[in-house]
């Protein structure tokens, strides 16, 4: 869990991003804890990363108030690009140079001198626990090598607030989970991380969430408080025996006491609106395991982002 201070580390008032006659961010408001593992989610075309670039001063928005740090987004998106680091979706780095050209670069375009940049290239080493040489071609690294050096690349500078959009899309699951770590240990220090994910698992994590649709945020709160509000009733796992009818499934989604009922791998998530009633049936159900379970945040993002059941 992060260290969380009590001024906001962002503040966002009715934020509007119209691009033309298109409205990408309709008049969104939320604040982030300065300290806190900040969360956002959404389908892809929700907004997120329109909204990221304004957060950190590479957008100015068509209306509403954005405060970083305190700095005033359309005001100073200078000041606001000094406290903050970004690592944006697409790959940042340059694969014909080495890891150290690429941070001596990074580290230009911030004008840090060259005894600040030398020390904060050792520390950023240690917290990545780097075991490349610095000389190493970035064309050469393996996907999650790649992705703490664009992470290092991205915190040169020392940035108090930390914008992650989809850092771990395309890495192998442990690569994520030991970049997670990073973030864990980045927010222990007093950082406030501001990250998007497709996994729903990397969610887990986060202190709190929000969700994203169609330009507007529909939901914010920590993993169980968006739980809890999702699903008031029971979710139950079911695993189908071997040969089960075949008409088994389309009877289960005809059922009015079911809201839905999911794959996840070889058994079904089902979540009910009257558990009560439902668990009556599951009698009937011959050869088929039937447990309740906690909901997921996968369960959440279907229920709430894709709309399921609205």
């Amino acid at each position: 869990m992060s260290v969380q201070g009590k001024t906001p580390a962002v503040e966002v008032c009715d934020l509007k991003v119209r691009f033309g006659s298109f409205t990408a961010v309709d008049g969104i408001d939320f604040e982030v804890r300065a300290g806190e593992i900040f969360g956002f989610l959404g389908a892809n075309g929700a907004g997120k990363t329109t909204t990221i670039r304004c957060l950190c001063g590479l957008l100015i928005p068509t209306g509403g108030r954005v405060l970083v740090g305190g700095a005033d987004v359309a005001k100073d998106p200078t000041a606001v690009k000094s406290i903050v680091g970004y690592m944006s979706q697409k790959f940042t780095l340059y694969s014909d140079l080495t890891i150290e050209e690429n941070l001596n670069f990074a580290a230009s375009l911030r004008k840090l001198d060259r005894s600040l940049r030398d020390r904060r290239i050792r520390e950023l080493y240690g917290l990545i626990d780097l075991k490349v040489p610095g000389k190493t071609m970035v064309r050469d690294l393996p996907g999650g090598i790649l992705q703490q050096v664009a992470l290092v690349a991205a915190m040169l500078h020392d940035p108090s607030i930390i914008f992650l959009d989809e850092p771990t899309a395309g890495v192998t699951p442990a690569n994520r989970a030991l970049f997670w770590d990073l973030i864990g240990k980045i927010s222990a220090e007093g950082r406030t991380v501001f990250v998007t994910t497709h996994y729903m698992d990397e969610s887990e994590r986060c202190d709190r969430i929000a969700l994203m649709r169609s330009g507007k945020i529909i939901a914010l709160g920590s993993p169980s408080e968006l739980k809890e509000q999702t699903f008031p009733e029971p979710v139950y796992e079911l695993t189908p025996p071997e040969r089960p009818d075949p008409e088994w499934l389309t009877t289960l989604k005809a059922d009015p006491f079911i809201d839905s009922i999911q794959p996840y791998g070889m058994r079904y998530h089902v979540r009910t609106n009257d558990a009560a009633k439902w668990g009556a049936r599951c009698e009937k159900l011959e050869g088929f395991e039937i447990r309740r379970i906690e909901p997921s945040m996968e369960d959440v993002f279907i229920k709430r982002v894709e709309g399921e059941g609205r």
